[in-house]
């Protein structure tokens, strides 16, 4: 039996050898980290202070409040956060069973799938809305059929359902490289045979077993969707719509301190949904690590006795 108890390995200090140097800092890369925060946040901050310096009234945030209290930046607002929120879902509805299906089933049409994925980013969108505008001018050829109705709930003011089928196109490639990252790093077909085995069926399977492994991904692609959507301003301008962005265009015309303090608002808002979704994604995966590392400490311990 003394034979068979484990004894605990003890991790001893390494000396380092007398002729070998300390590690240098890494100069070269505080460098460059400097030299990107200066190029990201000396843009916002010219934003910010213009937003807030009047020159008679000195510091003031006038241009905040007379913003929170326009009722057209709050309808604009919510009428992109909506598309964006259509989007998200309508996207991850197509691509995720997709993908699921292409890496289990039909690996051969991957570049097919990545490359019809991809065509959004070599596509201008000035081109793609001459495209759909082309289309909806059919509206008048078709007000004596069944379609006529159809067009009519496309382009509702309310709720232009014609702008989330384009973003939806345009956020292909958001989605597939998220995606695809997600299944490269899980054994897909393990997880997916030992749910099978188990009795659960394929819609149980993609919703309780792929999803939650595929969280990370998921998350990734609906932020970089649901930026593209609240950033957007081509597509709709052209189609006749006012979200978020072309309101803040519109304003800018005649108020550039408000246009600019939407700006600051609707980053602020971005990088909101930003955090709030990464917590999310996140939450159950610390837990799960904190569930692990606590279950090697007791089983170690229970070796060691």
């Amino acid at each position: 039996m003394a034979g068979m108890t484990a004894t605990p390995r003890t991790r001893t200090a390494t000396p380092r050898p007398p002729g070998r140097p300390l590690r240098s800092r890494p100069y070269g890369s505080v460098l460059v980290l400097l030299l990107a925060a200066l190029y990201f946040l000396v843009p916002v901050a010219a934003s910010l202070w213009f937003t807030v310096d009047d020159p008679g009234k000195g510091l003031t945030f006038g241009a905040y409040a007379k913003g929170l209290r326009d009722g057209g930046m709050a309808t604009s607002l919510g009428l992109s956060v909506r598309l964006g929120l259509a989007t998200v879902a309508l996207g991850l509805l197509l691509m995720v069973p997709t993908m699921v299906v292409v890496t289990l089933r039909l690996p051969k049409l991957r570049r097919v799938v990545e490359v019809l994925c991809m065509v959004p980013l070599i596509m201008p969108p000035i081109a793609l809305v001459a495209g759909v505008s082309t289309v909806l001018s059919w509206e008048d050829d078709l007000r004596t059929t069944p379609l006529w109705g159809t067009f009519q709930a496309l382009h509702d003011k309310n709720f232009p359902l014609v702008l989330v089928l384009v973003y939806t196109v345009m956020s292909l490639p958001f989605l597939y490289r998220s995606l695809d990252g997600g299944l490269r790093a899980v054994d897909l077909k393990t997880l997916v045979e030992a749910s099978r085995s188990l009795g659960a069926s394929r819609p149980g399977t993609l919703c309780r077993v792929v999803v939650p492994n595929l969280r990370p991904a998921i998350v990734s692609g609906a932020v970089l969707s649901l930026a593209m959507v609240l950033g957007e301003f081509t597509v709709a301008n052209v189609l006749g719509f006012e979200p978020f962005s072309v309101w803040m265009v519109h304003v800018g015309e005649y108020e550039a301190q408000l246009s600019v303090a939407a700006a600051m608002l609707s980053l602020l808002i971005t990088w909101g949904l930003l955090l709030l979704l990464t917590n999310l994604a996140g939450g159950r995966n610390r837990k799960r690590n904190r569930d692990r590392d606590r279950n090697r400490t007791g089983n170690r311990r229970r070796t060691t006795v």
